[in-house]
């Protein structure tokens, strides 16, 4: 019910004192209170009534009043039966609040007050759960004419009171209401990771959880049925910002409906989806079998049209290979990981604050053997080599696009000579989809570099894969790897055997470890510095806030303990080694 109704009814000995312009509050519930600080009763939208035992001096209202209006009260009604007049300093502090204010007359008792709004919010809801009940109904049985999960969410909203939004496992906004908040995607991405470790552990829909001290409720959008292994990556979900503990039966059967509508949804944007799939397989399947480059530039050409509308032919391209791994002693039971981890691709490499169904319409995503293999477009502005040209584009080429820029379609801020980024993406995926993972199950990334002609793909290809085997080998549930780091030492160490990894750091910083515990002398940070300083004693010093003195004590203390010498460089590379393997 509105506030403006509470004045209509003579019965109730309500007298506006402030707030005229906000009357059109809706009011959800009703509070008796004389407590200085109420908030931990308040949820929103009551209406307030208190006798103002709280107010002891003038200065009392202004911080009732904040604590009221911060809480998302409709307004404040106000006793007169104990103290007589409402003071004027409560009415000012209303009005800067802009909090509605009645005054309660004295022959009226807050019992009656109370009584009227239960009854009137209660029939009022009943009424509008009916109507939303058959309206969404008639959605669905229009299909995706209907609107959409957006037009649910605006009907939840409007006719319900309640703020819903359809998420990815990833946090990433698919649908919201058209007027009300933009979830903050680290509240997003937290509730996604509630879900999935919700659904992962079988716990029945809703699941219930509170994120940053709010009340959420998460409905799995899909039926739900079969191995959870196979979709709890990919899967969306919709968030309602409520607590489902009491709702009745058919209330949860209207969500449960609404999630079955936006499945809809899900489903076309899974058969659109179709034909890039296809797209990326002719040209995986091109590279992988040594075609000629002028062939694959042909297909690519073919490509461009459909993942870049409007824009041509595309001036880079980027490969990315994933895997998702689950533990399965029984070989009959295994699934394919490729499979699971397409669908999953398709939506990590869409940025996470691009709104919306259709934001992964220009990633095209392949899966064979085992591994999902992603074609992703990277725009270009200013003069750019043709990567569906003839295939002959060169180095000097490669520059030039590099230095002209330009944003992946995936994750906006990228440029076309850097593309995707495996931090980024281990960033974006780590938090929630480990807690989907759970202690059974691996992801896998490994990204290529940016490439500029249709030749480089089959590279391009290979370093990814090469690049996924180097996270493969590090611990974790979620682990990536980017083609700069098949450059670097760091491609070596993941394949030293665990036995000789522990072997060789224990002998070299084992003995500085004991001592640091024993006499607090920390050699190991004192080694860490030294060698990041290049061996310079003066940075060196510096950075630990040392004298150089003390940092030549500590340095020999260190050769002591292992017997190796700091200024030859064998023995640098060894600790170097020793503490990154540690």
């Amino acid at each position: 019910m509105r506030l403006r109704a509470l004045l209509e009814n003579d019965s109730l000995g309500l007298r506006l004192l402030g707030g005229d312009d906000e009357l059109d509050r809706t009011v959800r519930g009703v509070m008796t209170t004389d407590l200085r600080d109420p908030s931990r009763y308040l949820s929103g939208g009551e209406l307030v009534l208190s006798g103002l035992a709280w107010r002891h001096a003038p200065e009392d209202s202004e911080p009732f009043v904040q604590i009221l209006a911060t809480a998302g009260v409709a307004g404040l009604a106000a006793g007169e039966a104990e103290l007589g007049p409402v003071p004027q300093d409560l009415v000012d502090a209303c009005a800067r609040h802009r909090l509605p204010l009645f005054a309660v007359t004295e022959s009226v008792a807050f019992a009656t007050i109370t009584e009227h709004v239960v009854r009137q919010v209660s029939t009022e809801r009943a009424g509008d759960l009916a109507a939303v009940v058959d309206r969404h109904r008639r959605l669905m049985s229009s299909g995706p004419a209907g609107g959409g999960p957006d037009v649910v969410l605006d009907l939840l909203g409007s006719d319900l009171d309640l703020a819903a939004w359809v998420l990815s496992p990833t946090g990433r906004q698919i649908a919201g209401p058209s007027e009300g908040p933009r979830l903050p995607h680290a509240t997003a991405a937290g509730l996604a990771g509630a879900h999935l470790a919700a659904v992962r552990a079988g716990r029945r829909a809703p699941h219930r959880t509170t994120e940053n001290g709010a009340a959420y409720s998460l409905f799995p959008v899909g039926t739900g049925t079969g191995d959870p292994r196979r979709t709890v990556l990919s899967d969306w979900l919709l968030a309602v910002a409520d607590d489902t503990g009491d709702w009745p039966a058919e209330r949860l059967d209207l969500l449960h409906g609404v999630t079955q509508l936006i499945a809809v949804e899900r489903d076309r944007r899974d058969a659109a989806r179709t034909v890039r799939r296809r797209l990326a397989q002719e040209v995986l399947e091109l590279v992988q079998t040594g075609a000629p480059p002028s062939e694959i530039a042909a297909r690519l050409r073919v490509a461009a049209p459909v993942l870049l509308p409007g824009q041509g032919a595309a001036p880079a391209w980027q490969v990315i290979v994933a895997r998702v791994e689950w533990d399965e002693p029984d070989p009959a039971r295994a699934l394919d990981g490729g499979a699971v981890a397409q669908s999953l691709l398709e939506e990590l490499l869409v940025d996470p604050r691009t709104g919306g169904p259709d934001g992964s319409d220009r990633i095209a995503v392949a899966h064979v053997d085992g591994e999902a293999v992603a074609l992703v477009p990277l725009t270009g502005e200013g003069p750019q080599d043709d990567v569906a040209g003839d295939g002959t584009g060169d180095s000097a080429g490669a520059q030039e696009t590099a230095a002209a820029g330009g944003e992946t379609p995936a994750h906006a801020g990228t440029r076309a000579g850097e593309g995707l980024h495996a931090e980024t993406l281990l960033a974006e995926a780590g938090e929630s989809l480990g807690r989907a993972l759970a202690d059974d199950g691996r992801l896998t990334l490994g990204v290529s570099a940016a490439v500029h002609s249709a030749e480089g793909l089959r590279g391009a290809l290979e370093e990814a894969r090469h690049a996924r085997r180097v996270a493969a080998a590090r611990p974790g549930a979620v682990r990536a790897a980017g083609h700069e780091e098949l450059a670097s030492h760091v491609l070596l160490l993941p394949f030293v055997p665990d036995d000789v990894r522990r072997a060789f750091t224990a002998r070299l910083l084992d003995p500085l470890r004991e001592y640091d515990r024993k006499h607090r002398a920390e050699l190991v940070p004192t080694l860490e510095a030294f060698l990041s300083s290049d061996g310079s004693w003066t940075r060196c010093a510096g950075r630990l806030h040392l004298h150089v003195n003390t940092l030549r004590y500590r340095v020999s203390r260190i050769e002591q303990l292992t017997g190796r010498d700091l200024s030859r460089l064998e023995d640098k590379l060894d600790f170097f080694l020793a503490l990154r393997m540690s």
